[in-house]
């Protein structure tokens, strides 16, 4: 699988020649404290550029990445309290990934999340280690899941199950962060949590989120420059399993991950489509997304050109 990753990037990439081995991510992370008022602004100037370190030099898998095929992430930590006196912060964090499709400039979105429990201490010039058998601290646990989120979805979206080494490790993670009793971690403690994202992609009955991923990516997008008709026929297929989660499990996390990263690139997939396959789609995310009728009759009443 790693093989097979490499070589379609390498395949989509003019900077063949860059096959030095790097870390897996290329994020970029920033910090909104507009918010926090009569506030020390340096220490959050210190925090950014930490995690941006922590996050680019971890290594994170025993994959091989050349520098051009790096995945592409961003971070938003947006900052709403701050207690100068215990360092505690408080927020939310907007994560969002990419990945290429292939033999195209075009790039699709993988993930567009927003945790809206973030709550950590970190003190001015604290250093970001990484351990894979100990939670350090609850900031370096939320980065470590949302890094190795991030590598899954983009493992899952070349080989079919290819994220399962890192959502075996997300769930080490998410393990030794519940026995911390911090925010965020708790089973049932919200649908939206992170130990709620962890089930949704690795319980039976929600883990053909993953097969969607494959077959929307893998075979749909990145078959369009080839045959758009037939890999758009393919990504037709792969949403009536979004059907099948929702029907048992409705308020699964997954459902709404998956409409947040790919309800607009839809509307575009689907703009040169015939009114039947529009119809079939719209009649398959209606009655999960009802709250999206804009956007949905964009891809039900959109005429081809």
């Amino acid at each position: 699988m790693r093989s097979i990753r490499r070589i379609l990037l390498l395949a989509m990439a003019s900077l063949a020649c860059l096959v030095a081995t790097a870390q897996e991510l290329n994020c970029t992370f920033e910090i909104d404290s507009k918010k926090v008022n009569n506030a020390n602004k340096d220490i959050f100037n210190t925090l950014q550029e930490a995690v941006n370190e922590y996050l680019n030099t971890t290594v994170w898998t025993d994959a091989q990445f050349a520098v051009n095929e790096k995945i592409q992430c961003k971070m938003y930590l947006t900052i709403a309290e701050y207690d100068e006196s215990t360092g505690k912060m408080k927020g939310d964090l907007q994560v969002q990934s990419t990945r290429p499709v292939y033999n195209s400039s075009y790039t699709t979105t993988l993930l567009n999340f927003k945790d809206t429990r973030i709550e950590f201490n970190y003190d001015n010039n604290e250093q970001l280690i990484y351990n894979e058998q100990e939670m350090q601290s609850n900031l370096t646990a939320i980065l470590n899941f949302y890094a190795l989120f991030v590598i899954a979805l983009d493992f899952d979206s070349f080989a079919l199950n290819g994220g399962d080494p890192y959502f075996e490790k997300l769930g080490n993670i998410v393990r030794l962060a519940q026995s911390s009793g911090e925010s965020g971690w708790k089973a049932f403690e919200d649908s939206k949590n992170r130990s709620s994202i962890l089930s949704a992609y690795t319980d039976k009955q929600t883990n053909a989120i993953r097969e969607i991923f494959y077959n929307y990516h893998r075979l749909g997008l990145d078959q369009m420059v080839t045959s758009v008709d037939k890999g758009r026929q393919t990504i037709t297929q792969s949403l009536e399993t979004l059907k099948k989660i929702y029907d048992v499990a409705p308020m699964s996390v997954c459902l709404s991950m998956f409409k947040d990263a790919k309800m607009d690139e839809l509307v575009n997939i689907y703009s040169k489509a015939n009114s039947t396959e529009k119809e079939k789609v719209y009649e398959t995310l209606y009655p999960l997304y009802p709250t999206e009728t804009d956007r949905l009759n964009r891809i039900k009443n959109t005429d081809p050109k």
